[in-house]
């Protein structure tokens, strides 16, 4: 999809910094473990008061300011998150009347691959003309969904939200190759089974814990050194470009376990590789976009370079892409 073009960056973290140190204190998480088993440092927990669409209004906004651009100048609104305020209306209808955009608004549900997964269908909706500029928001609050006696998988995950422009570009600019794809035999890796049409929540499935975010965590992490491997390696060969011609490696922040073992594993230089996740955690769809705005503040890349996208979770789902910025 060429001729269309990725633009600014924005983004949001709450407030609320949660320490290794905390967890250890509040709840007896082992410190080392953690940083050890997934590099995580601390993350960010939203304040009783926010839901996943004030952190998406927030991110937004953080584009807006750092563009000169307002919702005004948008016509489409595509936002990924598996955390959404409620059932319905969705999240992305929220923050569309928040925001003042006039348009549709589409929301995606891919779990961590949901950034990418809205950032190729805006992206499609620019390249065919029926969209003169696309926001695309990836938001998620995992803090909400997660079990605080699971030991293995309440310290991975944090909340946030980040933000970017699609518009018409130059013919050499836009999405050189992608794959985004699904698994749906692998979805009971990683689930969240009650409070859905299967088994609305009862008082017996809460008190089961049910409610809560489940992840094997070992066949996921297999699963995630695998994907990206392949996936990375699928559209760099489809657009006939090779690592050396690449400025940035932006993966999804879920374990930089996962992330070191692909990225030696296809022999990619780690000064290539745009890594936060010791201060957030894995904010899911948020992921890739507050990475991209971070690594945009310090000049990691400019316009006319090659940067990989690449996110993944549950569904299982992927979506990566190598984009001229």
């Amino acid at each position: 999809m060429m001729g269309v073009r990725v633009v600014g960056t924005g983004k949001y973290v709450p407030e609320m910094v949660v320490g290794n140190d905390h967890l250890h204190a509040r709840l007896g998480f082992d410190s080392d473990w953690i940083v050890k088993r997934t590099g995580i440092l601390e993350r960010r927990h939203a304040a009783a008061h926010q839901a996943t669409s004030d952190l998406c209004v927030e991110a937004a906004n953080d584009l807006f300011a750092k563009t000169g651009k307002t919702a005004k100048d948008c016509d489409l609104l595509v936002l990924g998150t598996f955390t959404p305020d409620m059932s319905f209306p969705s999240t992305a209808c929220l923050v569309q009347d928040r925001l003042g955009l006039t348009g549709p608004a589409i929301e995606v549900e891919a779990a961590c691959a949901g950034f990418m997964y809205a950032l190729i269908t805006a992206a499609a909706y620019v390249k065919a003309g029926v969209s003169d500029r696309a926001l695309v928001i990836g938001g998620d609050t995992n803090s909400r969904v997660l079990n605080p006696a699971d030991i293995k998988t309440y310290p991975l995950f944090g909340d946030g939200a980040g933000a970017v422009f699609v518009e018409p570009g130059r013919p050499d600019q836009g999405i050189l190759a992608y794959s985004m794809g699904s698994d749906g035999h692998g979805g009971p890796l990683l689930r969240r089974e009650t409070c859905g049409s299967r088994q609305p929540p009862t008082a017996e499935l809460l008190a089961e814990g049910k409610h809560f975010m489940y992840m094997d965590g070992y066949a996921v992490f297999k699963w995630a050194v695998n994907i990206l491997c392949d996936t990375i390696r699928d559209v760099l060969s489809a657009a006939n470009v090779t690592v050396e011609d690449v400025s940035l490696f932006v993966a999804h922040q879920a374990n930089i376990r996962i992330i070191n073992a692909a990225i030696d594993a296809l022999s990619i230089p780690r000064s290539k590789v745009f890594n936060n996740l010791e201060k957030y955690g894995n904010t899911s769809a948020g992921s890739i976009p507050i990475a991209l705005d971070e690594a945009a503040a310090e000049g990691k890349f400019k316009e006319g370079d090659l940067i990989v996208m690449s996110g993944f979770g549950a569904g299982l789902a992927w979506g990566t892409a190598l984009i001229r910025w």
